[in-house]
């Protein structure tokens, strides 16, 4: 096999929580070698969200594997020459610090750009580098909020937030496509470029259904929980076995199908009230009642074996164990082991298999654990390192 395409790219990462972490671990999958830069003794305060994964974080073992960890005091003047160093060898830069803190610290792009004209710096925020929100603090469900997921998403009574970090896994994605781009980029005109993402654009971004749908003044979609705001029937309902199967019927054919094979009722097909999509989703709420009749009465099985019979989409409604525990993922080997401070622990491979390389899959880095080495390989000497640690500068 070949090489990882990302080998011999140097990733130097001032990052914390979900995002930026999210995008170096997918670089460092490719074949990057990333330098996660943390707070002296603590770390990214996301060592420290939960203790689910032997004693360890259940966020940081998901978006920090496979890098190293360095230890750095970046206020600290003495921090300087160890970031002129770091950035000497390095082709990205990224990082999510709060607003203005790597412009304080001689970090920004305009800076830096001068002395490495090659350097690809990639900036994560919450809303951006101007405007009137650009020094507002960001997390994820404000970030929802005011991208206006949260208007379209619950029920007709209740908002709901995403069960994930939805509005980090969108800014840390692009970014990861966003800094592939512009290495693509650097091979052409030999410069690098700086990328800014916010979390409100790239969770904008993914709200394109909901904004188009609400087209110059035209009402929003309507929280509909477990249905889908604009298709019927497509959502869930609960067998006679208790057990959710969730249906998704996408056309007037399998409409026409599932009346006849699956309600057993083909005179619904021709009825005003359902005989098109636009007609269905209006008249959902008698629908359902006559849809879940029907359902009520059959095994999630039985269901099942007549929609496979007559090519109709369906799924199970699974929970964390039965994902664990997925047969398509059994079938297609995803689960790997690596390993962490504490540990071996289970985990996915990273998405898109490529026919040519294996991805880079290293361990989850302590604190500070390559502090020493890393040094070392940038040239400092065993006095220097020592004064460094004494001085507090990592």
């Amino acid at each position: 096999m070949a090489p990882p395409p990302l080998q011999g790219i140097t990733v130097v990462s001032l990052e914390h929580a979900i995002a930026a972490p999210l995008c170096t671990r997918q670089l460092a999958e490719l074949g990057a070698r990333v330098i996660k830069i943390e707070r002296r003794e603590t770390g990214d305060f996301a060592r420290y969200y939960d203790s689910r994964v032997k004693g360890q974080s259940s966020h940081f073992i998901w978006t920090n594997r496979s890098k190293l960890s360095l230890t750095l005091d970046i206020k600290h003047a003495d921090s300087n020459e160890i970031m002129q160093r770091l950035l000497t060898k390095a082709d990205v830069l990224v990082q999510n610090l709060a607003p203005g803190a790597t412009t304080k610290s001689g970090l920004g792009f305009t800076q830096l750009h001068a002395q490495f004209p090659r350097l690809i710096v990639c900036n994560i925020s919450g809303y951006g580098k101007a405007g009137p929100y650009q020094g507002k603090k960001a997390y994820d469900l404000l970030v929802q909020a005011e991208a206006g997921f949260l208007s379209i998403t619950g029920t007709q009574d209740n908002m709901a937030k995403s069960g994930i970090s939805i509005a980090d896994i969108a800014a840390g994605t692009q970014a990861h496509a966003a800094i592939l781009a512009a290495l693509i980029q650097r091979g052409r005109t030999g410069t690098g470029s700086e990328i800014t993402i916010s979390m409100l654009e790239a969770m904008i971004e993914w709200m394109g259904f909901p904004l188009y749908y609400s087209y110059q003044g035209a009402p929003a979609p309507l929280r509909s929980g477990t249905d889908h705001a604009s298709i019927y029937p497509y959502g869930a309902f609960t067998c006679s076995d208790q057990q959710v199967i969730m249906l998704g019927l996408q056309n007037e054919r399998e409409w026409q199908t599932f009346c006849a094979e699956i309600l057993q009722q083909p005179e619904l097909a021709a009825d005003a009230r359902f005989h098109n999509n636009a007609a269905r989703s209006t008249n959902r709420e008698i629908l359902r009642t006559k849809i879940a009749t029907r359902l009520n009465k059959l095994t999630f099985e039985q269901i099942a074996a007549h929609l496979d019979r007559v090519q109709i989409a369906y799924a199970r409604v699974n929970d964390m164990q039965a994902v664990w525990k997925h047969p398509q993922l059994l079938a297609l080997q995803r689960f790997i082991e690596f390993e962490t401070p504490a540990g071996p622990v289970s985990g996915l491979r990273p998405p898109g298999s490529d026919s040519s390389f294996e991805p880079t899959i290293g361990p989850v880095p302590a604190v500070g654990e390559h502090t020493r080495a890393v040094l070392v390989e940038l040239g400092f000497d065993a006095v220097e390192i020592e004064g460094f640690y004494r001085d507090g500068v990592v």
